[in-house]
């Protein structure tokens, strides 16, 4: 068994994410086992560029409010003990508000070649505005949000 009492805090690199974001690694794929997970903070505003995972993804939200949007256009808006489970293969983005941080625990089963992610461009200005313009308006979701 082994205790880990603390992971460093890393700033997320610019090329994969829009504002200021923090990680903390807390497991790291080693053979044979293939699970990456890590804390990831976003503040107000912050995101991910687009991305999939070739096995998926799943958010768990511990802290804020954020959100989740997919290229067809789906937005849902999260909180602290939701779960969200990104399909393989969807291309994605989440990270915080406008107005409010979010905080994840982000769990990916890598493939042979690495975490199996695949970083896409920025998510642009004008499309976290639509985002967020979604979840204002209050728009039915049409993917499930489970708690």
């Amino acid at each position: 068994m082994e205790i880990v009492t603390q992971t460093p805090t890393a700033k997320a690199p610019a090329e994969r994410f829009n504002g200021d974001v923090y990680l903390n690694m807390i497991e790291t794929p080693a053979e044979p086992a293939r699970l990456a997970t890590a804390l990831v903070r976003f503040t107000p505003g912050a995101r991910t560029n687009w991305h999939s995972h070739a096995n998926g993804q799943t958010l768990y939200i511990t802290d804020g409010v954020g959100l989740v949007g997919t290229r067809d256009g789906d937005v849902v808006r999260v909180s602290a003990g939701q779960t969200v489970k990104c399909p393989p293969g969807e291309e994605h983005w989440h990270g915080g508000t406008d107005t409010t941080l979010m905080a994840h625990i982000a769990m990916v089963v890598g493939d042979a070649d690495g975490d199996g992610t695949t970083w896409l461009e920025p998510v642009t200005d004008e499309q976290y505005s639509k985002a967020l313009a979604t979840v204002t308006r209050g728009e039915p979701m049409r993917r499930s949000v489970r708690e």
